[in-house]
């Protein structure tokens, strides 16, 4: 008797969070260049469901410090801002405030290193 084929359906079904909220602080130089941008004092680190919120916490990091946007990408959710230590976890702070209260996303724990 042959067996019947079973067809097996996956749906990726992303929800409202930051998955990682990370800051180096004083990141070895080979990083910046790794990465394709300008030294700072830091470099925080995001990424987020759904992936186009990485435009709006970009908006909420530039506008809550002295930070500037190192790389986005609306596709993947990541973004990477760099400027002074104190400047980058305020943004990033700041993004997981904004996006907690008013978009009622799942905040990531700021982890440092």
């Amino acid at each position: 008797m042959e067996q019947e084929k079973q067809r097996v359906i996956q749906e990726y079904v992303p929800g409202k969070q930051v998955t990682l909220a990370h800051v180096i602080a004083n990141p070895d130089p080979v990083l910046y260049t790794k990465l394709g941008i300008d030294e700072a004092g830091a470099i925080g680190i995001l990424t987020l469901t759904p992936t186009e919120t990485s435009i709006i916490a970009a908006d909420i990091a530039t506008k809550a410090a002295d930070v500037d946007v190192g790389y986005l990408d609306r596709f993947t959710g990541s973004l990477v801002i760099t400027g002074e230590v104190a400047a980058v976890e305020m943004a990033m702070e700041a993004v997981n405030s904004f996006l907690s209260r008013k978009l009622k996303f799942t905040p990531a724990l700021l982890s440092r290193s």
